[in-house]
């Protein structure tokens, strides 16, 4: 026996009177559960015809089939019909052998018929499942109990509406097409998810069976429909697909939703305008008050921004972290879109009331406005991000408009920035280098290294182009690492190769890499292995590097010092230029900005002000005992002037450009000529 037969024989047998022994009705389940699931009509045909009518057989009969069949749906349907419909074969041939006899035992037949309809009655007012029978007019004519206390109805209350009446603004769409197959007999049942208002108008939400029975000739006739309660799942799978959809914080639509919601814009509408916004200082907020601040603050931003929304084509949603959107379905045009970003402005200025802390932001805005037919969802978030960037560069708490060509620049410096990781990988970043003479007699006393990205399409790139972008991704570290490793690793060799012109290695180190708490021991570590003398080393750090944000001095440069290497001020006169500092610091040259020596360029320009300031330099760098070194030497009267100056070492295209390793292989000879230009 299955066990599906011994589970359905189990629950029939303990729901009161069953008119076969356990034998009987062991071994009539198992043959009726060898039928499904193809043959519901008959299994349900069969279980009347053994006078299995009990109320609560049906009911035990389609919970069954609904635990264990993976698609019970049809299976349920069928055997409710076939039940159904031998039931009322079975009653009316009742009926009619009555009507026969009602001339011999008028009042037998009576008492008959009435046993006959309450045994109907009984199964439907005391069925677990709700059930309700219909015309093929739509006239409700029979419901049970259960069916009634569903919807807050009395039967007699039920029995006096029709199915259209139980229509509900959230039915499926084309479920009445499906109804009206039905009752043309095009289909023997429906099955959907359906919601009906109850009688205090509130909604219930119902797993709806909708079954055909039949005539005798197989003519549509009545309509059987079952129904169970899922308002608790219904409304659980709401909760989890707002979850899905909204941020828990603020309510907004998150940018799952957001997207789906440019992608209908994009099906129906004409234009799409975006409004992306990122607010300005944010996290100085959480850092500084905390992120119980922080959320308050994000949750009035929304509401403020949900105020701008105010329009059915507007839509607010938060993005991630302090981002948000402001998508516009058909805008005018460019005019009503900076209306909206105006607007915004305006309302996130305002101050924030958060608990006792009275709080001003701002926000910066990236606007764009377009055909859909122009452009995809995808390209126009990433337009408006690339938009937002630049509002931001260009000094925050303003919109900007997208411009083609200005996010086409853009684009090109993020695809930049995001290859850089990989190139490092692939080696593609070499080190040139450009000698440092001494301008008392123009030989060469050391090198400065400079990076090149050998780009595999671009070609050979400047440092001017992909450095500030290794800053703004956090890649100059590892940028600077790899140079310096080269470089240490270069004047190794040279060293051991011309021990008698032992030049100096000068390494330009960046503001990021000088903050790094392990850098001290990572130069230690890189010159162990290289094996270079730490005195041949030089570090050129900018004035901002040397001093922290509260004018203390790098904790790393005793370290470094201590340890024989020299360290460099590079383009000194466009930070501190507070010549006091260089007292207290391990300073050993100085780099004199490129414009001071600019400045010298002209003959006819004796005693200019530059020619004093360098003057001035000059005389109080070597007071302190500090070298100075002029950058961007061109021509031979600023080299002349330098050297009248007292300046010690010179560097620029007068002497040398940039060259790569074997070039310097001739200046590294102990008979090498002095450098001159050609």
């Amino acid at each position: 026996m299955t066990d599906f037969a011994r589970r359905w024989s189990h629950r029939i047998a303990h729901e009161g009177f069953v008119p076969l022994d356990g034998a009987g009705l062991e071994a009539l389940l198992e043959r009726l559960a060898g039928q499904l699931p193809d043959a519901g009509r008959e299994v349900g045909a069969a279980l009347v015809a053994a006078h299995l009518t009990e109320p609560s057989v049906l009911s035990e009969t389609i919970t069954l089939i609904g635990d264990h069949f993976e698609e019970p749906t049809a299976i349920q349907a069928a055997v409710a019909a076939g039940y159904a419909q031998a039931l009322r074969q079975a009653t009316m041939a009742e009926q009619e052998q009555l009507s026969r006899a009602v001339l011999d035992a008028h009042a037998g037949v009576e008492l008959a018929l009435r046993n006959s309809e309450s045994r109907l009655r009984a199964i439907f007012d005391n069925a677990a499942v709700s059930i309700g029978v219909s015309t093929m007019d739509g006239r409700i004519v029979r419901v049970n109990q259960a069916f009634g206390e569903l919807l807050g109805y009395t039967p007699d209350e039920m029995c006096a509406l029709t199915v259209p009446q139980l229509s509900h603004p959230t039915d499926p769409p084309g479920m009445w097409r499906l109804y009206e197959e039905m009752l043309r007999g095009e289909r023997d049942h429906v099955r959907l998810e359906k919601a009906y208002y109850r009688k205090d108008g509130t909604a219930v939400w119902t797993d709806m069976t909708s079954s055909l029975i039949r005539d005798e000739h197989g003519a549509p006739e009545l309509t059987m429909v079952m129904l169970q309660d899922i308002t608790d799942r219904h409304t659980l799978r709401e909760s989890l697909q707002h979850q899905a959809t909204h941020d828990p914080l603020t309510g907004l639509p998150n940018r799952t939703m957001i997207a789906a919601h440019l992608g209908r814009i994009f099906e129906h509408a004409q234009r799409v305008g975006l409004c992306y916004l990122d607010m300005d200082g944010f996290k100085r907020v959480n850092d500084t008050l905390g992120h119980q601040v922080g959320d308050a603050l994000l949750v009035a931003v929304a509401q403020r921004l949900t105020d701008c929304a105010d329009e059915p084509c507007r839509i607010a949603g938060r993005m991630s972290g302090d981002e948000f959107v402001l998508a516009v379905r058909d805008p005018s045009g460019a005019a009503e879109m900076r209306a909206l970003a105006e607007r915004a402005l305006t309302a996130l200025t305002r101050p924030y009331e958060i608990g006792r802390h009275r709080l001003r932001v701002s926000a910066s805005i990236g606007v764009v406005d377009s055909d859909v037919a122009a452009t995809t969802p995808a390209e126009l978030m990433k337009a408006a991000d690339l938009t937002l960037y630049t509002a931001k560069s260009e000094g925050r708490a303003r919109y900007v408009m997208y411009d083609a060509d200005r996010n086409a620049r853009q684009a090109a410096r993020y695809a930049l920035a995001a290859d850089m990781p990989d190139a490092l990988d692939r080696d593609e970043f070499t080190v040139v280098y450009q000698p440092l003479v001494s301008l008392a007699d123009e030989r060469l006393r050391g090198v400065e290294a400079l990076v090149r990205w050998r780009h595999p399409e671009q070609g050979m790139l400047s440092p001017d182009s992909f450095i500030p972008l290794a800053e703004e991704t956090g890649v100059i570290v590892a940028l600077g690492r790899h140079v310096l490793q080269q470089a240490c690793a270069q004047a190794a060799e040279w060293a051991r190769r011309f021990p008698d012109n032992r030049v100096f290695m000068s390494v330009n180190v960046t503001v990021a890499q000088a903050r790094e708490p392990a850098f001290p021991a990572e130069v230690a570590k890189i010159l162990a292995d290289t094996g270079l003398d730490p005195r041949l080393l030089v570090l050129e750090l900018t004035e901002s590097a040397i001093m922290d944000a509260d004018g203390a001095p790098l904790a790393a440069l005793d370290v470094l010092a201590a340890s024989g290497i020299r360290i460099a001020i590079d383009d000194f006169g466009t930070g501190y230029s507070n010549l006091a500092y260089l007292r207290r610091l391990p300073i050993h040259i100085l780099k004199l900005a490129g414009p001071f020596v600019d400045g010298l360029r002209d003959p006819g320009s004796a005693g200019s002000a530059d020619e004093q300031i360098v003057e001035t330099i000059i005389r109080l760098a070597h007071v302190l005992g500090v070298k100075v070194t002029a950058e961007a030497v061109e021509t031979r009267p600023q080299a002349d002037r330098l050297r009248h100056l007292g300046c010690d070492t010179g560097q620029g295209y007068l002497f040398a450009r940039p060259l790569p390793p074997a070039a310097m292989l001739p200046l590294l000879h102990d008979s090498g000529p002095a450098l001159t230009a050609p």
